[in-house]
């Protein structure tokens, strides 16, 4: 498993929201929806997202939402819901359905789309660590390379409805880069884009990014940040270590 970003945790989030948990309709968790929603329960949360994977050729999001709106959340807990889609290339393609993309923030359709940095958006596709390691070996500045990602994020951004990033930069770690590599110049790019486009950013316990200075200095340019744990298994969902200090 690759090792997870780590460094300091943000403070000042509200953890008692989770806003990126996976269901069995995603093929990679193991809970479903109803365990999710108790588990939220148990944990006395007030918010919980329910987000599942989606690839252009996914068919299963109206069961998805359709099985959301049917649970029955306790009085004071609020249910959302959103699909987690790979960003693709520089351009700001993402790998989901054009019909879902079109339904993000429509009634009945996925309250947003978390772009997720699965791989790294380069001008020709997605590349996986494999590759971005071996680009970056064969002299590809560092500067570059999360320039790709921060010029993905934008685009998608400025392309698709309601947004949140999903995990943000944390595939660096996975290709031999830290944060640290994440510039001023950057975070001030990707700061307008989210503002202009309304977008929010999560701060992930089980990837722990993004970390405290580049969660700062979001906020600082009135970026709105949101606390999750991108459960798979509703043990996790809610349950912060990192963000409460706790490890």
């Amino acid at each position: 498993m690759t090792t997870p970003a780590g460094g300091p945790a943000p403070s000042g989030l509200d953890l008692r929201g989770d806003h990126h948990v996976h269901s069995t309709f995603s093929d990679d968790a193991v809970s479903t929806l109803a365990e999710n929603l108790d588990a939220a329960r148990d944990r006395g949360l007030t918010v919980v997202r329910m987000v599942e994977h989606v690839r252009r050729g996914a068919t299963h999001v109206p069961d998805f939402l359709r099985a959301a709106e049917a649970l029955d959340p306790p009085e004071g807990l609020t249910v959302l819901t959103g699909v987690e889609a790979k960003l693709l290339d520089t351009t700001g393609s993402v790998d989901a359905p054009p019909e879902v993309l079109a339904a993000v923030g429509a009634p009945r359709g996925p309250g947003r789309v978390l772009l997720a940095d699965h791989q790294l958006p380069a001008p020709d596709g997605p590349w996986s660590p494999r590759v971005a390691r071996e680009r970056l070996a064969a002299g590809l500045p560092a500067a570059d390379a999360v320039g790709f990602l921060v010029t993905a994020y934008a685009r998608a951004l400025a392309a698709s409805g309601p947004a949140q990033l999903a995990h943000p930069f944390s595939i660096l770690p996975k290709i031999g880069l830290a944060e640290d590599e994440v510039t001023a110049e950057h975070l001030d790019a990707l700061a307008d884009a989210l503002r202009a486009a309304g977008g929010v950013v999560e701060v992930n316990e089980k990837w722990r990014c993004p970390g405290a200075r580049v969660a700062g200095a979001l906020r600082a340019a009135g970026v709105d940040l949101v606390a999750s744990t991108d459960a798979h298994d509703a043990r996790d969902v809610g349950r912060y270590r990192w963000l409460a200090g706790d490890a």
